[in-house]
């Protein structure tokens, strides 16, 4: 199982997908490759890839990211998701780069490509490695020292990395501001909490790491100890605690940004309660911020807090008094459903100081009298309130959040205490409190306490954020009073429900006592609500039609008559090429605001019919934006494209014979995928006849689905149902951009047979992807593009074989600097290494025989050479491995 935060950038929102990030490290020595990664329309981030010793046979694999003009800036260190590699954190780290910092990424150890063994934050280890990894960036020549050795620098992460960042802040005070998110303060009170230990999380941990032998040992051979027995003991409290912020939470003074998850059953909201309250009383700036995801699934408003990080470290580490940074403190509150998608609808509420947890209580009366239920034998069958790690994208506590219940408690193994209807609207934020009596036929007792929204029947019954809070009762023999504090939430009671405080015997995350026990609980006090009353939300906003649909009628409108006439006036149709599907001739597209910086540069080829052309090149090479310009969606600043021998631009007639799907396509969501596609073709006014559904319905291969709401699709549904619709009339010229994402084998294969077929019949395609077998399978024809440019055009079977490609076998790698040699011979155009040995291309000048002979006194192990065969080969030759 996968607990990578697939960004905080990406926090990446996907099924059973969790989120953590694992610690950071650092570099010591090494040499790295500068490359260029871009995108259409920025610019170019310079990143350098090193494998960094670490000491006893601990190597990291890393990543600097710069970009921009030469001189010093400050630094920010990226730590990745528990299980994952620095990959997870890489388009994070561009976005920073391009913003003015130099970012520092890494795999942790005994993560991705790097070696040792998972420490869980061990001081002298990951704890440790960060403050190598500082000394390194204040070697750097682009790295802002504030003194000799000292960086300007701000560390990020989420959960496990979140954790790295709190504790580096702690040990090394040459940190200056950080930004943790949905992360722990103690792991010991987050695994253990209140003395129960949480099974399912700990073994989902366990087992993302890549089993028990993973870890230190003497981790290991905690888990096993206390997953045997069911109960912590002292000393693996003991080990956690160390590994915890918390231990040196008397040494965090730096400015933090805390974003913590609501839909969060492993690190609640209360680990960031407690890590805010303490960096406070140190005299440090904290702002909060609950999103409204988490490690159980959720929106994890990826954009939105990258943003908010991206602010926090200009105003904390460039020093921008300008920049906005948020409210003290935040939350992301549910407003219904988007009838568009079917979404939860979000909206903010602040406060200008964080409250807490406990502000503004309200008593709210229970009644109940007392009550014993069973913990029965081998604490089966548990009741069920979260699913750790299995919420799916929208996450059950979204779903609750909509009032959708999903809880389970068994009769005979709870207590539940209900309040009357309430008489007003109330909005919990922060944790309940309530005292209980407990007590047992055994020593102990372990409960699980949790309220409910009772809707206004009595029915309906729903767990806010899925969340429950576990205590162990000592001595509950004898009878003990408890006060119970409960998860804290952020949830609205509508007038007329009730709340229902339930205390169970067993719940499916957590061990309960084995041996069958009787329970008896009383009430001692009232439940005390925490309101947050100085929390306001924002106004819902008017749906933009209100003020957009009128605005835009008059723009259409002044536009259709300014443009009338210079529509009339276009270029006049060639008829010469009446019969050529495409044919682009000098075409440029300059980024938005530059004079000197281009998408696509004077770029020349030409379709005929019946081709299926594939549209290669690497990210940022311009071939979206080549699609873009060829559909009439943006204009280019040189250049000509025309269809059938007709000028393309916006709205011309000649765009009816194209069939596209770029970018995605859209789909009214309470319609069905048949009555999408119908609606679809009624609307260019074309005879049903002629749409020629049945086929297209065949591609997409949809079965049953094609009845049921477009809402209720996959991706990869929606994507086959996106490809259906390009190909309603079998357009004379079709254009696919990545047709295969979210296809399974078998429909890639018939995606292939189709497109084949369909150029056949005397018809055109041309198709973006990067399945490079698939379009050495499917495609007759290429045009390869590399940072705007045409590299080369003309039959696959040319591009792949051509003589001036030669693949040379070598007995032995072959070393980066001899590459290099190689690559800077008279008669190379390109050299790039290989899995058996080397792909050379030779320019006009260049000749097999001369190639052997400069190899041979290079030293260079010749064991054969020939021309190569693979698609993937001539790409990587062609664009010189810079994919």
């Amino acid at each position: 199982m996968d607990l990578r935060l697939p960004g905080l950038r990406g926090l990446p929102a996907r099924p059973r997908r969790m989120l953590t990030a694992v610690a950071a490290f650092v570099v010591l020595a090494g040499a790295g490759t500068w490359t260029a990664v871009a995108d259409d329309d920025a610019p170019p981030v310079h990143r350098a890839d090193r494998v960094m010793s670490m000491g006893e046979g601990v190597r990291l694999d890393t990543s600097y990211f710069t970009a921009g003009p030469e001189g010093r800036r400050p630094a920010v260190l990226l730590a990745h998701g528990f299980g994952g590699s620095k990959a997870d954190v890489r388009a994070q780290a561009e976005d920073l780069a391009r913003d003015g910092y130099a970012v520092l990424t890494w795999s942790a150890r005994g993560f991705g490509s790097s070696t040792g063994k998972i420490g869980l934050n061990d001081p002298e280890g990951e704890v440790a490695d960060v403050s190598r990894l500082l000394d390194w960036l204040a070697e750097q020549p682009q790295v802002r020292l504030d003194g000799r050795g000292d960086p300007r620098v701000g560390i990020a992460g989420a959960s496990y990395g979140g954790a790295v960042a709190l504790l580096a802040a702690g040990h090394d005070d040459r940190v200056d501001a950080i930004a943790p998110a949905i992360t722990y303060w103690d792991l010991s009170e987050a695994l253990f909490p209140n003395g129960v230990f949480k099974k399912l999380w700990a073994g989902i941990f366990v087992n993302s790491g890549g089993g028990c032998d993973q870890f230190q040992e003497r981790l290991c051979r905690m888990y096993q100890r206390v997953a045997a027995s069911g109960t912590p003991d002292e000393a693996a409290v003991d080990l956690l605690r160390q590994r915890s912020p918390q231990a040196v939470g008397d040494r965090i003074d730096v400015p933090t940004l805390l974003m913590q998850g609501q839909s969060d059953s492993l690190f609640p909201l209360g680990q960031a309660d407690a890590a805010a309250q303490a960096i406070r009383d140190n005299g440090a700036p904290v702002d909060v911020d609950w999103i409204a995801g988490g490690h159980d699934g959720g929106d994890l408003e990826t954009d939105r807090l990258n943003a908010r990080v991206e602010a926090w470290f200009d105003r904390h580490l460039k020093g921008d008094q300008g920049v906005g940074t948020g409210p003290a403190f935040r939350i992301s509150r549910t407003g219904g459903v988007d009838s568009t998608d079917g979404r939860a609808r979000l909206r903010g509420a602040s406060a200008d100081t964080y409250p807490g947890l406990a502000s503004g209580r309200t008593a709210v009366l229970l009644t109940g009298d007392e009550q014993s239920f069973d913990n029965p034998a081998g604490a089966s069958p548990p009741a069920v309130s979260a699913l750790p790690g299995l919420g799916g994208s929208g996450g059950l506590a979204q779903l609750s959040s909509l009032g959708v219940g999903v809880s389970l408690d068994f009769p005979g193994q709870y207590a539940a205490f209900t309040s009357a209807p309430v008489g007003e609207d109330l909005r919990i934020t922060g944790s309940p409190t309530v005292t209980v009596r407990v007590r047992s036929t055994g020593e102990d007792a372990v409960l699980f306490a949790k309220v409910y929204d009772v809707g206004p029947d009595g029915t309906g019954q729903v767990l806010p954020a899925q969340l429950v809070a576990p205590v162990r009762v000592a001595g509950a023999g004898t009878g003990q009073n408890v006060t119970l504090t409960l998860p804290a939430i952020d949830h609205e009671v509508e007038k007329g429900h009730r709340l229902r405080l339930v205390l169970a015997a067993t719940d499916l995350g957590y061990a309960s006592p084995a041996a069958p026990a009787t329970y008896t609980v009383s009430l001692k006090s009232d439940l005390a609500v925490p309101t947050a009353p100085g929390v306001t939300t924002a106004a819902a906003p008017l749906p933009a039609w209100v003020w957009w649909l009128p605005l835009t009628g008059a723009v259409i409108a002044l536009a259709l008559l300014l443009t009338a006439r210079r529509r009339t006036s276009g270029p006049a149709p060639d008829p010469a090429l009446a019969d050529v599907p495409l044919q682009i001739t000098g075409l440029s597209k300059r980024y938005a605001g530059s004079t000197d910086r281009y998408a696509v540069r004077e770029l020349s080829f030409r379709v005929e019919q019946g081709q299926v052309l594939g549209l290669l090149g690497p990210n940022g090479a311009g071939k979206t934006t080549t699609l873009r310009m060829l559909m009439g969606l943006i204009r280019p600043d040189e250049g000509e494209i025309r269809v059938f021998g007709r000028a393309v631009r916006p709205g011309a007639p000649v765009l009816s014979r194209v069939g596209a799907f770029v970018e995605g396509a859209g789909f009214l969501p309470h319609l069905s995928g048949r009555e999408n596609l119908e609606l679809y073709w009624r609307a260019t006014g074309r005879p049903p006849e002629d749409a020629h559904l049945d086929e297209a319905l065949r591609i997409a291969g949809l079965g049953d689905a094609l009845a049921r709401a477009v809402r209720t699709y996959s991706q990869g549904m929606r994507q086959r149902l996106a490809i259906a619709q390009a190909m309603l009339g079998l357009p004379d010229l079709l254009i696919l951009d990545e047709p295969t994402n979210g296809l399974d084998p078998p429909q890639i294969r018939e995606m292939r047979e189709v497109m084949i077929r369909y150029a056949g019949a005397g018809r055109t395609v041309i198709v973006s992807s990067h399945l490079l077998a698939e379009v050495e399978q499917s495609c007759t024809h290429l045009v390869v593009m590399d940072r705007g440019r045409l590299v080369q055009a003309g039959p696959v079977g040319e591009i792949v074989g051509s003589g001036d490609t030669l693949l040379v076998g070598t007995g032995a790698p072959v070393e980066e600097p001899v590459v290099d040699k190689i690559a800077a011979l008279p008669g190379v155009a390109s050299a790039v290494r290989t899995d058996e040995g080397l792909l050379i291309r030779l320019d006009t000048a260049g000749t097999a025989p001369r190639l052997i002979a400069e190899l041979v006194r290079l030293e260079v192990p010749v064991a054969s050479v020939g021309p190569h065969r693979r698609l993937e080969d001539a790409f990587l030759t062609l664009i010189g491995g810079s994919a």
